[in-house]
């Protein structure tokens, strides 16, 4: 249950007031010359009195401001470019009239602007582990979940941090842990629902290894092949340090070289280790290259340089979809996962604060969902997503099921054949078998500085 503190009760009982008192100093200007252009375009006689302009008059004004207002509404969004695609730019416009300019950055880039440069941007989309870092600059909007109707359909992942309520809440930084604020205005994160958000969550997925089985000629089944002197200078890693860490440390623990008390906090002496395991298997030549974004990942197993290395979901789409075979492993040991949403600048107000919740509402609808759940991604609001699926597209996405048609991505190009099976299976497989996180640690600035001394080493 979403609870409120009593100051923050009292504080939105007076910009209700405010409104309502806005509202109707609107109406007593131009109140007369709406309602009676509303009633004779309805057929009726106006009435002889302002004072007789009835209520649905006060509703349809208000209706025709906020859509006169929304058309000059330019919010700049930046984000890491997994939900940044001109056919959502495009659709944002036909369905609310007004425009979100994407800018694609690669993760460290994105939370650095968010931190520096809050002038730059008026929208953050972005990943749940960032938050640590960026929240206590201030430049978030604690958002009012009151304002987000579809906010009782996001996925528990989100807010309790289980799938079912027997699930075990897996090791980082779960976006449940850093959902909610303690209040507006707040920089504080809080231990149980409140009715302050940090983000609202649109997608997020289950990551592993992606392979290419026509490369290496059988299935891989652990994160431990990473290593394996078979594929050695042919596997790479991602080089985003809290990320990379982390598949680091499923690759090393499923390889039995370390253990680890919390993957999603190392300590020192475990950072030391494992920094020094990757710096031995770099100096053998183990790995062919250290990629950043998605598109780097996606030549180097594209062209064959890799056959094995940490992947993206719409990176083993974007290879599928050149008619090359490429795997996204369900591995034994779990997944390692991730979770983004939309945030809001904390100096929005107004008509634009105004469209930017449009805009977050929209995506909690279902088209975008259901755009991005044909990449792979899983929406925050699945049922929603659903309603502009087809029964062939859930069940293949989310049931695990044969695809009863050939599954097309969002560009139209056919990814698996009628017959195929999605890796890992359905929703329930992949998302109930997240180990871990991503994450920001305790030593964050440490680990930091030992992943930059295993890269340039």
């Amino acid at each position: 249950m979403i609870k409120f503190n009593k100051s923050d009760k009292e504080k939105k009982q007076k910009e209700d007031d405010k409104l309502q008192l806005g509202r109707r100093q609107f109406l007593k200007g131009s109140g007369a010359a709406l309602g009676a252009a509303f009633l004779v375009a309805c057929g009726a006689e106006p009435a002889a009195s302002p004072t007789a302009v009835p209520t649905i008059v006060e509703k349809a004004a208000t209706v025709q401001i906020v859509t006169n207002s929304y058309k000059d509404v330019v919010l700049r969004q930046i984000g890491t470019g997994v939900s940044s695609y001109n056919e959502v730019q495009e659709k944002v416009m036909e369905d609310l009239g007004f425009t979100v300019q994407m800018t694609a950055l690669q993760t460290d880039e994105n939370n650095q602007r968010a931190i520096t440069q809050p002038d730059s941007w008026d929208v953050f989309d972005g990943e749940y582990f960032s938050l640590p870092l960026i929240v206590p600059s201030g430049n978030l909007l604690a958002l009012d979940t009151s304002r987000i109707p579809a906010f009782d359909s996001i996925s528990p992942i989100f807010t309790t941090g289980k799938l079912r309520p027997d699930s075990v809440i897996a090791q980082g930084t779960a976006p449940h842990k850093v959902m909610f604020v303690e209040g507006a205005g707040s920089t504080t994160f809080a231990t149980e629902q409140t009715g302050y958000a940090t983000l609202i969550p649109t997608i997020y997925n289950a990551d592993t290894l992606g392979y290419r089985p026509d490369l290496t000629g059988r299935p891989i089944e652990s994160w431990a092949e990473l290593l394996n002197e078979e594929w050695q200078g042919k596997t790479a890693i991602l080089d985003i340090p809290s990320i990379g860490i982390m598949d680091a440390a499923m690759v090393v623990e499923s390889a039995g070289l370390m253990s680890f008390g919390d993957k999603g906090n190392m300590t020192k002496e475990e950072l030391d280790q494992v920094t020094d395991i990757l710096k031995e298997y770099k100096a053998a030549g183990q790995f062919r290259a250290f990629w950043k974004d998605f598109n780097e990942s996606v030549n180097l197993m594209a062209s064959g340089e890799v056959v094995v290395q940490s992947m993206w979901s719409p990176a083993v789409t974007a290879v599928k979809a050149q008619g090359i075979e490429c795997v996204y492993a369900p591995l034994k040991e779990g997944y390692r996962a991730w979770g983004g949403g939309i945030g809001l600048n904390s100096n929005l107000e107004g008509v634009a604060l105004d469209a930017a919740y449009e805009y977050i509402n929209w995506w909690l609808t279902g088209w975008a969902g259901a755009f991005v759940g044909r990449q792979g991604y899983y929406s925050s609001s699945p049922e929603n997503a659903k309603k502009y699926l087809t029964e062939a597209e859930w069940d293949f996405w989310y049931d695990g099921k044969e695809a009863s048609v050939a599954m097309i991505d969002p560009f139209g190009t056919e990814l698996e054949p009628a017959g195929a099976l999605r890796d890992g299976g359905s929703y329930e497989d992949r998302m109930g078998s997240v180990v871990v996180w991503n994450s920001v640690m305790e030593e964050q600035d440490y680990l930091v500085q030992k992943w930059n001394e295993f890269i340039a080493s």
